[in-house]
């Protein structure tokens, strides 16, 4: 087969423990998934999930060990940090309901969810979608992924972002509103899940801006901890 162009190379994230890597191909976001994030955003309750999503190329990938830069986008002058839990899907299926959603994960990664807060809020006020806000390049940087299998109680991990060292973020995985395995049943109504997907599980409170030079330490409780430089 002969293509007007070389196709781009495919976008994949490492994998703890070996050279082998996931092949990334959707990101689904679930908007608003924390009580205390959606009493900040001036929601209340458990609202039904709604979801977004982002470019496959919009990941920035961290090595094992090693930060990563992500370049201040352009058109903002207010860039937020979102800490969330990712989970990568191993095993792709249709209408999965909450009691299997176990058996489709591979594993699990800490995830920013990078947001022009300003154009995402002017989006907001016209009615428009929020694309410029959210799917922007760059706007996906993750961690490695760790196995489910050597992940531990993910359910009841803490969830934490710092920016310079001090704390911005703290919750525990537990205080999602709709669970990892509920938030599956729901996307997968939807879409058909496919290996390689990656699912950005919500942030919690605590939301608030960076700028050139901030480093940004994420984690979640038994997975790698992830360090990015705003640059």
């Amino acid at each position: 087969m002969r293509y007007v162009f070389a196709p781009p190379a495919t976008v994949s994230v490492p994998i703890v423990g070996t050279a082998d890597r996931f092949a990334v191909h959707r990101i689904y976001c679930v908007g608003r998934n924390y009580e205390e994030h959606a009493k900040e955003m001036g929601f209340t309750g458990r609202e039904p999930p709604f979801f977004f999503m982002k470019p496959a190329d919009a990941i920035v990938a961290a090595e094992p060990g090693r930060p990563a830069s992500l370049p201040y986008p352009s058109l903002t002058k207010n860039l937020h940090h979102e800490i969330e839990l990712v989970v990568a899907i191993g095993t792709g299926g249709k209408d999965i309901k909450a009691p299997d959603a176990h058996r489709h994960i591979f594993g699990y990664a800490v995830g920013l969810d990078m947001t022009r807060r300003d154009l995402q809020g002017e989006m907001k006020k016209q009615g428009r979608p929020w694309c410029i806000g959210k799917a922007f390049d760059h706007s996906a940087p993750i961690g490695p992924i760790t196995p489910a299998a050597q992940a531990g109680d993910i359910s009841h991990a803490e969830i934490y972002l710092q920016v310079g060292g001090l704390d911005r973020q703290r919750s525990q995985v537990s205080q999602l509103i709709w669970t990892v395995a509920e938030t599956i049943e729901h996307l997968s109504s939807a879409w058909e899940l496919q290996p390689g997907d990656l699912i950005y599980t919500g942030t919690p409170a605590g939301v608030g801006a960076v700028v050139p030079g901030d480093i940004l330490t994420g984690g979640v409780t038994g997975l790698q901890t992830l360090r990015i430089t705003i640059c």
